[in-house]
């Protein structure tokens, strides 16, 4: 699902920020992205989102190599990866039902098809019964729920979390971990990236590490991965 093949990225000022970093994903795999501040996970993340392009090697998602995409098909691709920020950018003048529907009235889903997929969404994070309440309202928790319905919505086959319990005391974290668990049960590829190596370790999932622009762990799929499906 995600293939990375000697992946470089250098900026301006000639920071290499990625090196020769080589790793791959299968299908319904959940797996976690660590390092040091610095390390280049937010640049492993843009590369995949399409905010930034690698200065050598290849990102492939869903066998779509993403180096050589036109501009063009860049919102297309976008669709069908869903995004959690740990600051969950919602929009605090809108319903928590108006905030998981944006993604699908962007693309341009008929209304009649928005409400019962919002609803779907909701109903997956355990929310469905505060869909016209206001986010500032509820609790961080349940406000990170909230963003992860509004990743979900549009079932991508693909989900990236940006340090998604950053803000969460331990309790809460585990439960978030246990919904992005359901996902990858149901076929959906996640990719955590995380600080917090407690909670990494009580779930016992894949670790991809880098240090200083390098993967230094977790490069190679578990044997039991299942193949390699794309």
């Amino acid at each position: 699902m995600i293939e990375f093949q000697q992946v470089s990225k250098r900026y301006d000022g000639d920071h290499l920020a990625l090196k020769q970093v080589n790793f791959s994903l299968d299908r319904g795999e959940l797996a976690f992205l660590t390092g040091h501040s610095g390390a280049g996970k937010s640049t492993l993340l843009k590369l995949i989102m399409l905010m930034e392009r690698p200065s050598a090697g290849q990102v492939v998602v869903g066998g779509q190599v993403l180096n050589t995409l036109p501009r063009r098909q860049i919102p297309y691709i976008r669709r069908h990866i869903g995004v959690v920020f740990q600051n969950h950018q919602l929009l605090f003048d809108r319903t928590v039902f108006d905030n998981v529907a944006m993604p699908l009235e962007v693309m341009g889903v008929p209304a009649r098809d928005i409400g019962r997929r919002v609803r779907a969404a909701l109903d997956k994070v355990g929310l469905l019964s505060k869909e016209k309440m206001n986010p500032v309202q509820l609790s961080g928790g349940e406000q990170q729920r909230v963003g992860i319905a509004r990743a979900v919505v549009n079932k991508p086959p693909l989900l990236l979390a940006d340090e998604p319990t950053g803000n969460l005391d331990p309790e809460l974290s585990a439960d978030i971990m246990q919904l992005f668990e359901q996902f990858s049960q149901v076929g959906v590829t996640v990719l955590i990236a995380s600080h917090d190596i407690a909670l990494i370790n009580d779930l016992g999932r894949r670790t991809l590490a880098l240090d200083h622009g390098r993967l230094v762990a977790g490069g190679q799929p578990l044997a039991q991965g299942g193949g390699h499906g794309r």
